[in-house]
């Protein structure tokens, strides 16, 4: 049996549906259905997204008008093809039970348009607005959990350690057992601050897959965080064997922005945004207040010391907009050029785009495939940049 390599960011948002109703209200309105297919094909160069706004009755009503007029099928084994492209129905929701300091966002993945249609209708009662994203369930999280499986749904926590709306930055003190069964626990997605050797200092995760998705609230954000997957193909059914890493199916590489990029990395007070601190006062206006950062919060709970043995390696990716002299100008003529942004990324000879792009920039792009970046760190809500 041959295996092959795909490449997958699943948490991609919706902005507008075809009737530019808001879907994701803080996305952006070109983020459609359509747009995103064309983004991920022809620009990204994925092979597997997943859309995580399709609970929403208008993103599956267009999804079955692609169907009937052939721009799309269902696959065997689950998924929806368009092209070579494979879209994974998901949906992106907010737990806030008894049992949680905060709210905690969770992303789910059904195998087909009926079995999500099915858990929309369920989950319709427990929701303000089923219409529109990132919706607060009002249902207690396992309770969750169990009518996600009764849909035949893969359960996954969301950017986990982020400051704001997350598992560890607020839903629970130090363990995920005091809000969710961890046996219905799917897979883990790590968010932009953090990767797997910060997460695997927390030992409860060692036996969970980790995922690196984008969160993408725009077209050009598709794909700054991604995974690839070894699979027999792009769909539903070998998806799930990977995160149970079965039969040869897994995670062959994620590939996530430096953690020192991600706006929440490091603590930052929340008057002046200074990352300088004196027993917990900043050092340049005194307030105490601070957005505590994931490395600071890893830290509080950390209680490993050794990295599960069985992770996929992790190399820290920086997206093309993130490179200082690349203009809008010079990545059009890089995708006219090369293809796509993968291609860019991973295969293109380094001294075929020197003579397209020059040194500066080419000598950027060696760097992030060697991990020798030099990084302003991010926090606060403010990302980090590369410093040349």
């Amino acid at each position: 049996m041959t295996l092959n390599h795909y490449f997958a960011d699943l948490h991609i948002h919706i902005g507008r549906d075809q009737f530019n109703k808001p879907i994701k209200i803080t996305g952006s309105k070109n983020l459609t259905l359509l747009g995103i297919i064309k983004e991920a094909r022809e620009r990204k160069g994925l092979d597997m997204i997943g859309i995580i706004d399709c609970h929403a009755p208008s993103i599956q009503d267009e999804l079955k008008q692609h169907i009937k007029n052939k721009r799309a099928f269902e696959k065997e084994g689950g998924g929806i093809q368009f092209g070579d492209l494979t879209l994974i129905l998901g949906t992106e929701l907010e737990i806030y039970d008894s049992n949680c300091n905060g709210p905690i966002h969770v992303l789910c993945y059904f195998p087909t348009l009926e079995k999500i249609k099915q858990f929309t209708e369920w989950l319709s009662p427990f929701v303000t607005n089923i219409t529109l994203s990132s919706q607060r369930v009002y249902l207690s999280a396992q309770t969750f959990q169990k009518g996600v499986k009764a849909h035949s749904g893969l359960f996954v926590p969301a950017h986990v350690f982020t400051p704001f709306k997350s598992l560890y930055g607020k839903g629970v003190n130090k363990t995920l057992t005091e809000v969710f069964d961890p046996h219905l626990i799917d897979a883990i997605e790590l968010g932009l601050s953090a990767d797997s050797f910060m997460a695997d200092r927390i030992n409860e995760l060692h036996r969970f897959t980790y995922l690196t998705n984008s969160d993408a609230h725009s077209l050009k954000k598709i794909a700054r965080e991604y995974q690839i997957f070894k699979l027999k193909s792009n769909d539903f059914t070998e998806l799930k064997l990977a995160f149970e890493k079965k039969h040869g199916r897994d995670i062959s590489a994620n590939y996530g922005m430096h953690p020192k990029l991600g706006k929440y990395y490091q603590s930052v007070c929340r008057n002046c945004l200074s990352q300088n601190f004196d027993n917990d006062r900043c050092c340049h206006c005194g307030q105490a207040k601070k957005i505590k950062g994931v490395s600071e919060r890893i830290e509080e709970i950390a209680n490993s010391i050794t990295a599960s043995t069985e992770r996929p390696p992790y190399y820290y990716h920086v997206p093309l907009d993130y490179i200082n002299g690349l203009g809008k100008k010079t990545y059009e003529k890089l995708l006219n050029h090369f293809g796509t942004e993968m291609c860019i990324l991973h295969y293109i000879e380094e001294a075929d785009l020197q003579k397209l792009v020059g040194p500066r920039i080419t000598k950027q792009l060696m760097a992030i495939r060697a991990g020798e970046t030099k990084i302003l760190k991010g926090g606060g809500g403010k990302y980090g940049s590369l410093i040349e």
